[in-house]
């Protein structure tokens, strides 16, 4: 595959649109704003224009918006940077990416400025960069490399791969397990002060660092550390799937373990019994905190993180993947003063995000909003959040009685789990409060019986609830590989998928795997929901004590989708398959 001469790029003309005369000079080239190069060639939609021509012209963070909010792809945001600097833009995940260049610059650099080297020409080096302007960057990969620079323009997704791609750990961690396995005898001497007496440039220290690293770059969920019988298993959960990492040698499990107890601040000591704790780790700029659990297993501790990427809790609820029906429905019922919202599903279903994300909505300044919650999972500005500590009395109830008295507007509940708890916040929705919470139940209908199983009163279970929320999360197709996939009307109809058999059958698509997605024809994922509100007549199927079977019929008729049927719109709109919402909704 040949590649371009990058250093045509730097001598793009500029359209003629952007040449202006000056009264002293002859005709001069002026730099055209990212804003006018959109217009140029179609790109910005009519409806966005007169909000950026009122700014600045030559501002950026305007544009920066409309790709954050999905009116423009990163893509296009991309080649209108490489149309203003006069650079060649390039393609990475189809590029021939030259490993002797990507050796040339350090990883630690190409990290920090989001760059990478991907080929050498005439004695200089080709540098694919978001940022074209960066002279820093340009400056240190001259000093790294010994050559001059091509600046080139890259998507900032395909770059962020493809630094993941060559300069992934997987190496150095293998060369840290040989290392360690050498000092094991003096890793295993002690289990009391081991991790503690080590330097940050032990290789116990470094492996850890590089495990957590990695799975943070790998956007992985969950980091499960796994003892075996003759290995130490590493697995990375990554869009809800567990992808095996490289196992690491027996002989360092006692010292990688003990580590980590030490940075969640864990009773090194006790390995007879579960324990939890939590640690922060900066990474790409970032605080990135961990909930850690350790489990005895019959050769050893297990260790799960959970990976709590903050930046979840600053996400919109249209970020959600609400269909518009459901996203009015919802926002008609967090927008009210008081009631109970109740977000359903397993664990791992996301329902933390969607109630994080709602207080994000609703929390403002004039407005008091407490949490209490086991554990702590984000951590919110300008919101009291509360950690429930069995041991020294502090449960839900206890909390939940004693934050009442503290006038709150808004109360977020972690779960509720008994009948004490739920009776409380049945009380506190009926008078005056907004609270939010989480069930564990496999529908939103089911919600309702559940608290009646808990003792609650039918009535005050009708009164107080206002909406509902069933919650799944599916892999989300990768735009970048998928294909329509073909679907006979026999089969359809075996799935239940509904369709009009008087229209053309539905375009759906299937995955297919690229470089992009890993191979796995996904990338990320998205929500599948369930959104009942509570009319009257489902409330006055609450009280007469009907089963969640009868209220579900009900809901169905005034509207309300099932996940399945939520999920086929999604498989409509191209966001994902057919089969990915058969695994995820029975």
């Amino acid at each position: 595959m040949s590649y371009p001469n990058f250093t045509s790029g730097l001598e793009t003309p500029v359209p003629s649109l952007f040449r202006v005369r000056n009264n002293t000079s002859p005709e001069e080239v002026r730099v055209p704003t990212l804003t006018e190069i959109l217009i140029l060639h179609g790109i910005l939609p009519i409806e966005h224009l007169d909000s950026l021509m009122a700014g600045d012209p030559a501002d950026e963070s305007a544009v920066r918006a409309l790709v954050e909010s999905g009116v423009i792809s990163e893509a296009q945001f991309a080649k209108a940077r490489a149309a203003q600097a006069g650079l060649a833009f390039v393609e990475l995940l189809d590029y021939p990416v030259d490993r002797l260049a990507v050796a040339l610059v350090p990883a630690s650099v190409c990290q920090r400025h989001e760059i990478l080297p991907i080929t050498i020409e005439g004695g200089r080096i080709v540098l694919a960069m978001v940022d074209p302007g960066n002279v820093f960057a340009i400056d240190d990969v001259r000093a790294a490399a010994g050559m001059q620079v091509i600046p080139v323009v890259a998507e900032r997704s395909d770059l962020l791969a493809a630094i993941g791609r060559f300069h992934r750990v997987d190496d150095e961690l293998s060369n840290l397990t040989t290392t360690m396995q050498e000092e094991s005898a003096a890793v295993e001497a002690s289990t009391f002060g081991v991790a503690d007496s080590i330097d940050d440039d032990a290789p116990i220290v470094r492996f850890v660092n590089l495990l957590v690293s990695q799975a943070i770059q790998d956007k992985a969920s969950d980091i499960h550390i796994e003892p075996g019988e003759h290995e130490l298993r590493v697995r990375y959960r990554i869009d809800g799937v567990l992808h095996e990492m490289r196992a690491a040698p027996k002989s360092i499990q006692n010292g990688v373990i003990s580590r980590l107890k030490i940075m969640s601040d864990i009773d090194i000591a006790e390995r007879r019994k579960p324990q939890d704790g939590r640690m922060s780790v900066s990474h790409g700029g970032r605080k990135i905190d961990l909930r850690v659990a350790t489990l005895p297993t019959v050769w050893g501790e297990k260790v799960v993180m959970r990976i709590l990427d903050n930046s979840n809790t600053t996400m919109s609820l249209r970020s959600l993947s609400l269909l518009e029906r459901n996203f009015q429905a919802y926002q008609a019922s967090y927008s009210k003063p008081y009631g109970m919202i109740l977000v359903t599903g397993p664990t791992g279903s996301g329902k933390s995000t969607t109630l994080y994300t709602t207080l994000n909505a609703v929390a403002k300044p004039e407005i008091n909003v407490i949490t209490v919650e086991d554990p702590v999972e984000y951590r919110m500005a300008g919101i009291n959040q509360v950690q429930v500590n069995p041991k020294a009395g502090l449960t839900f109830a206890s909390a939940l009685r004693s934050i009442l008295r503290s006038d709150p507007d808004v109360v977020l509940l972690g779960e509720i789990r008994d009948h004490e708890t739920a009776q409380i916040a049945i009380e506190a929705s009926l008078t005056g409060h907004l609270v939010l919470s989480t069930l564990h139940t496999n529908d939103a209908p089911s919600a309702i019986t559940r608290l009646t199983e808990m003792g609650i009163e039918p009535f005050l279970v009708g009164s107080a609830l206002d909406c509902i929320v069933a919650q799944r999360l599916a892999r989300r197709l990768c735009d970048r590989c998928k294909q329509p996939a073909a679907y006979s009307a026999e089969q359809l109809s075996q799935l239940k998928f509904g369709f009009d058999p008087s229209l053309p059958l539905p375009a759906l698509w299937q995955p297919i795997g690229c470089q992009s997605c890993s191979k796995t024809g996904y990338r990320g994922r998205l929500a599948i929901h369930e959104v009942m509100t509570v009319s009257e007549d489902i409330e006055r199927l609450a009280v007469a004590r009907a089963s969640s079977a009868e209220i579900g019929r009900l809901a169905r008729s005034e509207g309300m989708l099932t996940l399945r049927e939520d999920g086929w719109e999604k498989a409509k709109m191209g966001l994902t398959s057919v089969e990915e919402i058969l695994r995820v909704v029975a």
